[in-house]
């Protein structure tokens, strides 16, 4: 049932729509663009509007769709006698947690977005519990104050995570993210700006990474995604790489015709970088697909 073309989730949920930039990561903001598009200009200007009734309505449509699944597969391995790991083998697929990005084109915790909205927000993420939903900011400071009194140690289907693009935000917003209870604590570095150390950080449990979108789309070096996920790899934490962007590492994967397009030089030796579009350079690194995810503490 998934709606989401987004590889690292299933569904996106978005309670309001609008934001403002606050980040250099907000330069090329695909969501701005997509609210130019669209006529609405206004949402990067200040404005905020709630969707609608019906849109909202879509959780609940997915949860007690995946609660039917589950009911099924309990009832066919009760009606058999067969254990998960049995079904398994013999080539069936168990229906599993889906998640949802909240929001891709919003921030839960924008100051600006109505606090009214954001508690029935809330009352939606507990209602649809079969649901594991993703509230990915780049407002962490202001998570404390918004997060709702029943909060406490975090809701069970609730990922805390934060964006970040280069070693200053890191080393601003990580302790702020580590410092809240939640199951799953976790970082998107896109679009990667700037060499990221993370060795000193203990407690996230899932790091994405990927490469910037769009016409202006700055280069991402294959040193820096290649240390990152090296960290990663010494931590313990499984790590998505989510995409290249735009540009691409001459000596990565690619297609046939890679040297087309606009040469970019990486200093410091690290390797020459191509621009040939999103769509060709994939999410290859050093001849693998990265596509971890963690495992939800019970």
């Amino acid at each position: 049932m998934k709606n989401s073309k987004i590889q690292w989730c299933d569904h996106t949920f978005n309670p309001w729509l609008g934001c403002t930039k606050v980040s250099p990561a907000c330069d090329n903001c695909y969501a701005e663009s997509w609210a130019k598009r669209t006529g609405q200009s206004g949402l990067w200007q200040g404005e905020r509007k709630k969707t609608s009734d019906n849109y909202w309505r879509q959780p609940y449509k997915w949860h007690d769709f995946l609660n039917r699944n589950n009911n099924a597969w309990e009832m066919f391995k009760y009606a058999h006698d067969l254990t998960d790991e049995e079904l398994i083998a013999r080539g069936f697929i168990p229906p599993h947690r889906e998640r949802v990005f909240c929001a891709s084109l919003a921030d839960v915790f924008d100051n600006k977005a109505q606090d009214e909205w954001r508690q029935e927000l809330f009352a939606v993420i507990e209602d649809c519990y079969s649901l594991d939903w993703l509230l990915l900011t780049k407002r962490i400071g202001n998570a404390k104050r918004m997060l709702p009194d029943n909060w406490r140690d975090g809701y069970h289907n609730a990922w805390l995570g934060i964006t970040i693009c280069n070693q200053k935000e890191a080393d601003r917003d990580i302790p702020k993210l580590l410092s809240i209870p939640a199951k799953i604590r976790f970082l998107s570095i896109e679009p990667m700006l700037g060499p990221i150390n993370l060795n000193m950080f203990d407690g996230i449990d899932w790091v994405i990474v990927g490469g910037e979108s769009g016409n202006n789309a700055r280069p991402m070096p294959l040193k820096w995604v290649r240390s990152i996920r090296d960290q990663c790899i010494e931590k313990g934490i499984p790590f998505f790489f989510k995409q290249w962007g735009e540009w691409i590492p001459i000596n990565q994967e690619a297609c046939p015709d890679c040297t087309i397009g606009k040469r970019h030089y990486i200093p410091l030796g690290d390797c020459v970088m191509y621009k040939i579009g999103k769509k060709k350079t994939g999410n290859i690194l050093d001849g693998e697909e990265w596509a971890q995810f963690p495992i939800v503490k019970s």
